[in-house]
């Protein structure tokens, strides 16, 4: 069964450098950003993803782009108040919750809840990393090319040596015939 996975959504485009740079130009698209880049990390997986922002409405608005619901908070309402309040409902209904930002205080509210809390660096870090198959054979052919020594920036000078003193001592004569 999957986790609620929620997400202060300013606080991430606030606190990423990449997030940033589109904010400045248009927060509006800073946040279809982020949404497009959850939909493709959690696509295929069972957890229900939710991203909270600042509202201003009269009441919460919610809506739902390919899998991914988005809440505004209503106004006077924080969106740390509304994470908090999900983790509880989801914690009375026997979900495990994951929660994203760096805000202190909304960290301490999940984590009363029995959630689990990260940064917004490492939601930020798995949503820029390859695929596990790509990053895989991207580290079997790096090693090819080091071993073959396809590699014009390789230099085996570089490897650390082995730590030879950890290895046994040996007991007496060696037993293989010569």
């Amino acid at each position: 069964m999957g986790r609620d996975i929620l997400v202060d959504g300013y606080n991430v485009i606030k606190n990423s450098a990449s997030f940033r740079a589109v904010e400045a130009k248009n927060l509006a698209a800073a946040r279809e950003l982020l949404v497009s880049q959850l939909v493709n990390r959690y696509r295929h997986t069972p957890h229900q993803v939710i991203v909270v922002f600042d509202g201003s409405g009269a009441k919460e608005q919610v809506s739902h782009d390919r899998r991914i619901r988005i809440i505004y908070s209503r106004y006077g309402e924080t969106a740390d108040s509304v994470i908090a309040r999900l983790a509880a409902e989801a914690q009375v209904a026997g979900r495990e919750v994951e929660m994203y930002s760096d805000d202190s205080a909304v960290q301490r509210a999940v984590v009363q809840q029995g959630g689990g809390v990260r940064t917004t660096k490492q939601l930020t870090d798995q949503l820029n990393a390859a695929p596990r198959d790509v990053a895989q054979r991207a580290r079997y052919r790096q090693a090819m090319r080091r071993k073959y020594h396809l590699d014009p920036a390789y230099d085996p000078d570089d490897d650390p040596e082995p730590d030879r003193s950890l290895r046994g001592k040996k007991k007496g004569p060696s037993r293989r015939r010569r």
